[in-house]
């Protein structure tokens, strides 16, 4: 190399920016390095969700602002090398998208921990973990919206563009432009549904006819996830144009319902003993409400109804089941005459005398 060589390599900037990022990845490693000491402390949550989900982006972000930075003020003294301080900070802001998003899902994640879903009526835990991780969801998407309208007016050429993007006239535009699409539509359905709430994550719901929950709301579609685990992809406007039942729609407690067909020779009173001894005996029952009564005949046989009340619905499933099994017990062991049989009853016979008449 001759000195010319060396004059010129001395007047690029690329020692500079070298060494600015070399600084910057020192800095990075040092902070994460005391993230994940201070996130190794059982309380300390928040710090935990930081280390999981930002110190990827540390590792970048640090170093590519102070390159830009240096780009920056080394560009004063030689404008030839504006392209470099160009490049940069188009790096930069992507960067910042990035580290923006992430940010986002920290706080759903500080949010979600601080929710309660073990307690027998989880219902307003699951109320504000359906709208946390859909204004997640929403958020991130504006941040990516802000962060391309920053970067296109970071270049002349297509500069109207951001400016587009960002004035209330331009998104007003895309509003109206994509409001007959159904895409926008389920957009705005699952916005009315994060507010007004008809369903929630893990709500129980029966939907085409089958019985599950709600695994996932997301902006355009809703999964179910129905009680052979199978799941049913449904269009968001499903819930808002459709009828449905939702079982934990205000409180995750249930009542269920056992019925029985049995003969009129059923001792109702020891039945009722029976099922309150049941109860008694199940941590399922929550001691609310409990009743056994004769709501209809049919023909030969009479409808008896056991209503039982659990916490939630999957222990209201698994509480009929355990009803229905000790009464039939109970009955077939106690009371055999009380199970339903068919009955045949046959004519009597006609007997005809028949007199002979002689001459």
């Amino acid at each position: 190399m001759d000195l010319t060589d060396l004059i010129n390599y001395r007047n690029s900037p690329w020692l500079l920016l070298l060494l600015a990022g070399a600084i910057g990845l020192v800095i990075s490693i040092l902070i994460i390095s005391l993230i994940k000491i201070t996130a190794s402390r059982k309380e300390w949550t928040s710090v935990r969700a930081v280390r999981e989900n930002l110190t990827s982006v540390l590792h970048f972000f640090i170093p590519i602002v102070l390159i830009t930075a240096a780009a920056k003020t080394y560009s004063y003294s030689n404008p030839q090398y504006d392209w470099v301080f160009a490049l940069s900070k188009t790096t930069l802001i992507g960067i910042t998208t990035w580290l923006m998003a992430r940010i986002v899902i920290i706080v759903e994640k500080i949010l979600i921990d601080k929710l309660d879903f073990n307690s027998p009526d989880n219902n307003q835990a699951r109320r504000l973990f359906t709208k946390i991780k859909f204004v997640k969801r929403i958020v991130v998407i504006m941040v990516i919206t802000v962060g391309v309208s920053i970067l296109l007016l970071s270049f002349d050429s297509v500069r109207q563009y951001g400016v587009g993007i960002l004035t209330s006239a331009g998104i007003a535009s895309v509003i109206i432009g994509f409001a007959a699409q159904k895409s926008l539509a389920n957009l705005m359905a699952g916005i009315q549904i994060a507010f007004t709430q008809p369903i929630k994550i893990d709500d129980v719901v029966i939907v085409e006819g089958e019985w599950g929950r709600i695994e996932e709301i997301n902006l355009t579609y809703v999964v179910v996830n129905i009680w052979d685990l199978r799941r049913i992809v449904l269009p968001i406007t499903y819930f808002i144009e459709t009828p449905f039942q939702n079982w934990t729609r205000n409180e995750s407690a249930l009542t269920g319902a056992a019925f029985f067909y049995l003969n009129y020779h059923t001792p109702v009173d020891k039945l009722r003993t029976k099922l309150k001894e049941i109860l008694d005996a199940t941590p399922l029952w929550d001691g609310r409400a409990w009743a056994l009564q004769v709501t209809d005949t049919q023909g030969q046989l009479m409808v008896v109804r056991a209503l039982m009340s659990a916490r939630n619905s999957s222990e209201t499933f698994d509480l009929r089941c355990l009803v229905r099994e000790k009464l039939i017990e109970f009955i077939a062991k106690e009371h055999p005459e009380a199970l339903p049989a068919t009955r045949v009853e046959e004519p009597a016979e006609s007997k005809f005398r028949i007199s002979e008449t002689g001459i």
